[in-house]
Protein backbone atom coordinates (compact mmCIF):
# COMPACT_ATOMS: atom_id res chain seq x y z
CA UNK A 1 0.00 0.00 0.00
CA UNK A 2 1.50 3.19 -1.08
CA UNK A 3 0.58 6.25 1.39
CA UNK A 4 2.28 9.38 0.81
CA UNK A 5 1.21 12.61 2.47
CA UNK A 6 -1.85 11.07 3.99
CA UNK A 7 -3.37 9.62 0.89
CA UNK A 8 -3.49 6.26 0.02
CA UNK A 9 -2.40 5.80 -3.97
CA UNK A 10 -4.69 3.28 -5.78
CA UNK A 11 -1.98 0.15 -6.80
CA UNK A 12 -3.00 -0.03 -9.94
CA UNK A 13 -2.65 2.90 -11.95
CA UNK A 14 0.37 4.47 -13.17
CA UNK A 15 2.49 6.35 -11.47
CA UNK A 16 2.02 10.02 -12.93
CA UNK A 17 -1.92 9.45 -12.51
CA UNK A 18 -1.45 7.77 -9.20
CA UNK A 19 0.31 10.66 -7.67
CA UNK A 20 -2.70 13.14 -9.00
CA UNK A 21 -4.62 11.75 -6.27
CA UNK A 22 -2.54 14.56 -3.65
CA UNK A 23 -4.20 17.51 -3.71
CA UNK A 24 -1.83 20.18 -4.86
CA UNK A 25 -0.69 17.44 -7.40
CA UNK A 26 -1.09 17.56 -11.20
CA UNK A 27 0.03 15.92 -13.96
CA UNK A 28 3.23 18.39 -14.91
CA UNK A 29 3.88 18.40 -11.04
CA UNK A 30 3.33 14.76 -10.75
CA UNK A 31 5.62 13.75 -13.92
CA UNK A 32 8.39 16.20 -12.49
CA UNK A 33 8.30 14.05 -9.18
CA UNK A 34 8.89 11.00 -10.82
CA UNK A 35 11.82 12.60 -12.85
CA UNK A 36 13.42 13.80 -10.51
CA UNK A 37 13.21 10.50 -8.14
CA UNK A 38 14.56 8.29 -11.03
CA UNK A 39 11.28 6.39 -11.44
CA UNK A 40 9.93 5.71 -14.64
CA UNK A 41 6.54 7.09 -15.35
CA UNK A 42 4.80 4.42 -16.55
CA UNK A 43 6.06 2.25 -13.60
CA UNK A 44 2.34 1.06 -11.78
CA UNK A 45 2.15 2.47 -8.16
CA UNK A 46 2.54 -1.04 -6.79
CA UNK A 47 5.39 -2.10 -8.41
CA UNK A 48 7.40 1.06 -6.33
CA UNK A 49 9.65 -0.41 -3.65
CA UNK A 50 10.05 1.02 -0.48
CA UNK A 51 13.09 2.91 -1.98
CA UNK A 52 11.04 4.43 -4.41
CA UNK A 53 8.22 5.58 -2.24
CA UNK A 54 10.62 7.46 0.05
CA UNK A 55 12.57 9.65 -2.64
CA UNK A 56 8.84 10.56 -3.51
CA UNK A 57 8.30 11.62 -0.03
CA UNK A 58 11.38 13.25 0.43
CA UNK A 59 10.64 15.05 -2.95
CA UNK A 60 6.91 16.26 -1.71
CA UNK A 61 7.58 16.82 2.07
CA UNK A 62 10.53 18.95 1.13
CA UNK A 63 9.31 20.85 -2.06
CA UNK A 64 5.74 21.03 -2.46
CA UNK A 65 2.79 22.29 -0.21
CA UNK A 66 0.22 19.48 0.06
CA UNK A 67 -3.20 18.59 1.46
CA UNK A 68 -4.15 20.60 4.42
CA UNK A 69 -1.54 22.93 4.45
CA UNK A 70 -2.44 24.12 0.80
CA UNK A 71 -6.15 23.80 1.90
CA UNK A 72 -5.54 26.13 4.80
CA UNK A 73 -3.35 29.06 3.11
CA UNK A 74 -6.00 28.76 0.10
CA UNK A 75 -8.94 29.27 2.67
CA UNK A 76 -6.43 32.32 4.59
CA UNK A 77 -5.98 33.63 1.07
CA UNK A 78 -9.84 34.26 0.69
CA UNK A 79 -10.85 34.78 3.86
CA UNK A 80 -7.76 37.97 3.36
CA UNK A 81 -9.36 39.29 0.12
CA UNK A 82 -13.02 39.04 2.34
CA UNK A 83 -11.51 40.81 5.05
CA UNK A 84 -10.37 43.85 2.67
CA UNK A 85 -13.41 44.39 1.22
CA UNK A 86 -11.94 44.14 -2.73
CA UNK A 87 -14.30 42.97 -5.24
CA UNK A 88 -13.29 39.63 -5.37
CA UNK A 89 -13.62 39.22 -1.40
CA UNK A 90 -17.28 40.59 -2.10
CA UNK A 91 -18.25 38.19 -4.62
CA UNK A 92 -16.78 35.56 -2.55
CA UNK A 93 -18.95 36.87 0.35
CA UNK A 94 -21.96 36.86 -1.40
CA UNK A 95 -21.74 33.57 -3.15
CA UNK A 96 -21.50 34.92 -6.52
CA UNK A 97 -18.65 33.86 -9.49
CA UNK A 98 -15.72 35.39 -8.65
CA UNK A 99 -13.76 35.63 -12.36
CA UNK A 100 -16.06 37.64 -14.37
CA UNK A 101 -18.89 35.45 -15.36
CA UNK A 102 -22.33 35.99 -16.58
CA UNK A 103 -24.96 35.74 -13.17
CA UNK A 104 -28.30 36.29 -15.12
CA UNK A 105 -28.67 32.71 -16.41
CA UNK A 106 -25.41 30.54 -15.70
CA UNK A 107 -23.86 30.50 -12.21
CA UNK A 108 -26.00 27.96 -10.64
CA UNK A 109 -22.88 26.16 -8.72
CA UNK A 110 -22.21 29.31 -7.03
CA UNK A 111 -25.54 30.73 -6.31
CA UNK A 112 -27.18 27.47 -5.27
CA UNK A 113 -30.70 26.01 -6.10
CA UNK A 114 -33.06 28.00 -7.91
CA UNK A 115 -35.70 30.12 -5.55
CA UNK A 116 -38.70 31.22 -7.20
CA UNK A 117 -40.21 34.63 -6.88
CA UNK A 118 -43.73 35.36 -7.10
CA UNK A 119 -44.67 37.83 -9.85
CA UNK A 120 -46.56 40.91 -9.29
CA UNK A 121 -49.90 41.04 -8.65
CA UNK A 122 -52.45 43.47 -10.97
CA UNK A 123 -53.90 45.80 -9.04
CA UNK A 124 -57.70 45.95 -8.73
CA UNK A 125 -59.98 48.76 -9.41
Amino acid sequence: MARIAGIDLPKNKRGVIGLTYIYGVGPSTAARILDHSGISRDKKVNDWDDDDLSKIRGFITNNLKTEGELRSETQLNIKRLMDIGCYRGLRHRKGLPVRGQRTSTNARTRKGKRKTVAGKKKATK
